[in-house]
């Protein structure tokens, strides 16, 4: 796996596809069954079927197994036939490539989240490194700048502001364009309940300056 370099950034602005991408993971972390539905009847056309596949696998990490499987349920009724690829069992290579993807999303902080993690449980980290960056998030299909901004809107979306607050930086850190990242912060904004969007803007303003 080509572990993306943060500097240039890979991601200069975003397409309408991105957008409707980031959109759909707001959706499917947080909204009502008939929302996912819509949402994901809208993206046939306009998202690449392959990145929306991918945004489904990996919205068990950020949204559970019950939202992921009822968001395949609803694609597979646009897309009856599943990307079958990355499905192979092999721990030793999810556990080398989630520590070269973890170690992008952190860069600098990538060692204290690794002590942090541990001290909370080491089953934890195991898991973090092997399942979620390893085996989730390393998968082909759909890349790691457009994979943290979808991170972005799940936490935004689930109201995790800790762990929005890492995947801003993370974005960053793989290559995401300051001016991407305000534009995907708006293109979401308008789906978030109560003042929430006004936490995003500021979370992220605060990001940015640093």
């Amino acid at each position: 796996m080509t572990v993306p370099d943060s500097s240039p950034p890979m991601l200069h602005e975003l397409d309408d596809a991105t957008r409707a991408l980031i959109r759909l993971s707001a959706v499917v972390t947080a909204g009502s069954e008939i929302e996912i539905r819509d949402a994901i009847v809208d993206s046939a056309g306009h998202i690449p079927a392959g990145w929306v596949e991918e945004l489904i696998l990996q919205s068990y990490l950020f949204a559970g197994f019950p939202r992921a499987l009822n968001a395949m349920r609803e694609w597979r009724r646009v897309q009856p036939e599943p990307e079958l690829r990355g499905i192979s069992y092999d721990v030793v290579t999810w556990r080398s490539e989630g520590q070269e993807t973890c170690a992008a999303v952190y860069g600098p902080m990538y060692g204290r989240l690794r002590e942090n993690i541990r001290a909370l449980h080491p089953a934890l980290d195991e898991w973090m490194i092997t399942e979620g960056y390893g085996k989730v998030l390393s998968r082909p299909g759909l890349d790691l700048p457009r994979r943290e901004l979808c991170i972005v809107a799940a936490c935004a979306a689930a109201g995790q502001d800790r762990q929005l607050h890492s995947h801003l930086h993370g974005a960053r850190n793989v290559g995401v364009a300051p001016a991407a990242i305000d534009d995907a912060v708006e293109t979401i904004a308008g789906l978030l309940a109560g003042d929430r969007a006004q936490s995003l803007r500021l979370l992220w303003a605060r990001v940015r300056g640093k």
